[in-house]
C-alpha cells in the first residue's frame, strides 16, 4: 500500500454516461444505505475510509485502502445491492484512482459531469453525502481533505465562471418539457408534484415562474411540503389521496426517494378510465423510478423518465465552451494542490523513515565495532561517528532528491518501491498539516451539524 500504509484513493462509480436509468436505479442508495455500506466497508481489512454519493444520475463510492482488494470488495457489495453479478455490473462502472479519483469528484461537484452542465444541486447533494459519512464515522484524513477541497472547488467554479448561469437543472428541463408538450400557458394546467425534497422544491420554483399553482403529494415530509406550498402558493395532499389527485391533474412531476414505484400500471389504468380520455403527462425524475414504466403504454398517458430528459438537455445545452474550459482550468488548478498534498502523504514520511533507517544502521555499526578502537580518544571517536553519518547522508542524498521530485501521477508506486527497496516499516504516520483555511473552515461546521440527507 502507498500513503504510508494508509492506502490509495479509489472511486468506484456508475453514472448517466455509462448506464441507463434501469441499471442506475438498482444501485440507488438512500442516506441510510450509504452509511451502512461505508460502515461495512471500513469494517473490512481492505478499506480504511469510505464516502458514498447517490443521486438520480450517479452512484459513486470513494474509499481509501488497497486499491485492488478494495475494488473487489466494493464491487461485490454493490452487485449484491443491485441483485446482479459483479461481472455484469463491472461493465458499466469506472474506477479511477488517486488524483484521477479526486479529479472525478472535483468535476462532479463543479457540475462538469452532470447531465445539465453546471447544475447546482450536485453541490448540496455531495455535501450531504459527506456529512452522512462524517456522522457514520467512516471518513478519515484523506477523504476529509478530498471532500472539503472538492466542495471548495465547486464554489470556486461557480463564483469564477458563468457555467451555472440560467439556473439549468433537471427540474427546469422537466418544466421546459411540460411546456413543449402541453403548450406555453402552463398556468392553466393542474400540476401535481410528488415528493418534497430539493428537486421537488426546484421544480415548484420553475413552475411558479410560469404562474403555476401546484399540489404537493407527500407523506414522509409533509411539514416540508407545507412549507414549500406556502412559499409558492400551492396546497398539500397525502399519498392516500394520490388517485384523486391523478384524476384531476394534467401534469405530474415525481421525485421521491422511494425504493419502489409509487404509481403502478394497474392503479393508473383505473384512473385513466375515470379521466375519460383526458391526456396525462407524467415526468418521473426519480431514481429509482417512481412510475412503473408500463404506465407509458396506457392510452392517454405520456411518460418521460430521467433518461428521456437527456434529449431535451441535448437541445438546450448551450453552455458556452469558454465557460466549460475555464471551469475545467479551475478544477485542474485545484487538483494540482491536492496532488501536492497527496505527494506529501507518501514522500515526507518515507524520507523521514529513510533517514531514521540510516541513523539506525550507523548506530548499529558503531556499536558492533566499539571494541576495535579502545585506544581511540573521545575526539577520534567523534570523528569516526561523524564520518559514518556523512557517508550515510551522502548515500541517501540522491534517493531523497528523487523522492521529492516524483511524478504526481506515478509517484505512489515509486514511493512504495523505495520503501520496499530499503526495507522500511509500513507504519501509519501522521498526516502532514498543509495550510488550507478554506477547507478546514468547511470541515468544522459539517462535523457540528451532522447528517441531514434527504
Amino acid at each position: 500500500m502507498s500513503q504510508g500504509g494508509g492506502g490509495e484513493l479509489l472511486c468506484l462509480g456508475i453514472s448517466h454516461k455509462t448506464a441507463p436509468v434501469a441499471v442506475r436505479e438498482r444501485l440507488a442508495l438512500t442516506v441510510k444505505d450509504q452509511q451502512a455500506l461505508c460502515a461495512e466497508l471500513v469494517a473490512t481489512d481492505v478499506v480504511r475510509e469510505a464516502v458514498a454519493i447517490s443521486t438520480c444520475n450517479r452512484t459513486e463510492v470513494y474509499v481509501v485502502g488497497d486499491p485492488v482488494s478494495a475494488e473487489t470488495e466494493l464491487l461485490g457489495r454493490l452487485a449484491q445491492h443491485a441483485g446482479t453479478r459483479p461481472t455484469e455490473l463491472a461493465e458499466a462502472m469506472y474506477a479511477p484512482r488517486n488524483c484521477d479519483a479526486a479529479r472525478q469528484l472535483y468535476r462532479v461537484v463543479s457540475g462538469l459531469e452532470s447531465m445539465i452542465v453546471g447544475e447546482a444541486e450536485i453541490q448540496g447533494q455531495t455535501k450531504r453525502a459527506y456529512e452522512a459519512a462524517l456522522e457514520a464515522g467512516t471518513t478519515g484524513p484523506l477523504t476529509n481533505r478530498l471532500f472539503t477541497a472538492a466542495l471548495q472547488t465547486g464554489k470556486r467554479v461557480r463564483s469564477e465562471t458563468a457555467i451555472g448561469e440560467g439556473r439549468g437543472s433537471v427540474s427546469s428541463v422537466a418544466v421546459s418539457l411540460a411546456r413543449d408538450i402541453m403548450g406555453p400557458d402552463l398556468a392553466k394546467r393542474d400540476v401535481v408534484i410528488i415528493g418534497a425534497g430539493e428537486t421537488s422544491e426546484l421544480t415548484a420554483q420553475a413552475l411558479a415562474d410560469e404562474g403555476v399553482r401546484t399540489i404537493f403529494v407527500a407523506n414522509r415530509h409533509a411539514d416540508r411540503a407545507r412549507s414549500i406550498a406556502e412559499r409558492f402558493g400551492g396546497s398539500v395532499s397525502s399519498l392516500h389521496d394520490l388517485p384523486d389527485r391523478l384524476a384531476e391533474a394534467d401534469i405530474v412531476v415525481s421525485s421521491t426517494a422511494s425504493p419502489h414505484p409509487i404509481i403502478g400500471v394497474d392503479e393508473l389504468a383505473v384512473v385513466m378510465r375515470e379521466r375519460e380520455g383526458a391526456p396525462l403527462l407524467l415526468i418521473d425524475i426519480a431514481v429509482p423510478r417512481d412510475v412503473d414504466p408500463a404506465c407509458g403504454e396506457l392510452d392517454g398517458v405520456t411518460l418521460y423518465d430521467i433518461d428521456d430528459l437527456q434529449q431535451v438537455v441535448t437541445r438546450t445545452r448551450e453552455v458556452r465552451e469558454a465557460e466549460r474550459v475555464q471551469a475545467e482550468g479551475v478544477v485542474e488548478d485545484e487538483i494540482q494542490r491536492f496532488a501536492r498534498w497527496m505527494g506529501q502523504l507518501d514522500v515526507m514520511p518515507t524520507i523521514a523513515a529513510l533517514r531514521e533507517h540510516g541513523d539506525t544502521i550507523v548506530d548499529q555499526v558503531l556499536a558492533e565495532n566499539a571494541g576495535r578502537w579502545e585506544s581511540a580518544s573521545p575526539r577520534d571517536r567523534a570523528r569516526i561517528e561523524a564520518l559514518a553519518k556523512s557517508v550515510m547522508q551522502r548515500l541517501l542524498h540522491e534517493p531523497t532528491i528523487r523522492l521529492k521530485s516524483v511524478d504526481r501521477d506515478g509517484g505512489h508506486g515509486r514511493v512504495q518501491f523505495a520503501r520496499e527497496l530499503f526495507g522500511l516499516a509500513e507504519g501509519v504516520p501522521e498526516v502532514p498539516e498543509v495550510a488550507d483555511a478554506a477547507a478546514e473552515a468547511d470541515v468544522r461546521p459539517l462535523r457540528r451539524r451532522g447528517a441531514s440527507g434527504q
